[in-house]
């Protein structure tokens, strides 16, 4: 089974109550890090095209984004996943070898059995979000970076001060760049 046959976004596959012995979603954790409510700056991943994204991706990107934002912040971020893996991914089983043309039913029956799980992301969809003071933003740029690694398809990052206050256009350039 290669990750590469479920990028394409198909109809979606969600009602549990129809699916028997659908896996449960890989992902540990939601959110991650402090929530308060001071923070400055929100850091948004953001797909640009649209894909399914497997649980297990999702994991890991924000393990590998936590990790770096832990080793250069300490507590002062907060990291939360916005996208959920409802759709349930199904695989057909080929049997290869010796006498297989007798046991295997080939396309007949080819519903598939529940093998994982994959959230169904559009272009423009913030899939990971960072909550992080002015001094934390080049970190949660490159957390960002290395999370989008991990994922599918392309991202990019994208900045948000939090504040009602009136920041100048040569201030949020000069975050927008670092």
């Amino acid at each position: 089974m290669h990750a590469k046959n479920y990028r394409k976004i198909e109809r979606p596959y969600t009602r549990i109550e129809f699916i028997h012995g659908a896996p449960q979603p890989r992902l540990a954790k939601y959110d991650y890090g402090t929530w308060r409510e001071d923070y400055e700056y929100e850091l948004s991943l953001i797909a640009e095209t649209d894909c399914q994204i497997r649980d297990v991706a999702l994991e890991s990107a924000r393990v590998s984004a936590g990790k770096t934002l832990t080793e250069k912040l300490g507590e002062n971020f907060y990291l939360a996943v916005k996208v959920h893996p409802h759709h349930v991914l199904r695989e057909n089983k080929m049997i290869f070898g010796a006498h297989a043309d007798r046991l295997q039913e080939g396309m007949s029956r080819a519903f598939g059995r529940p093998i994982g799980r994959a959230a169904q992301v559009e272009a423009g969809t913030k899939v990971i979000t960072v909550r992080v003071f002015k001094n934390g933003i080049t970190a949660a740029r490159e957390a960002l970076k290395i999370a989008a690694k991990k994922l599918p398809k392309n991202y990019r990052v994208e900045v948000t001060p939090l504040k009602k206050e009136i920041v100048s256009g040569e201030e949020m350039a000069d975050i927008s760049t670092t």
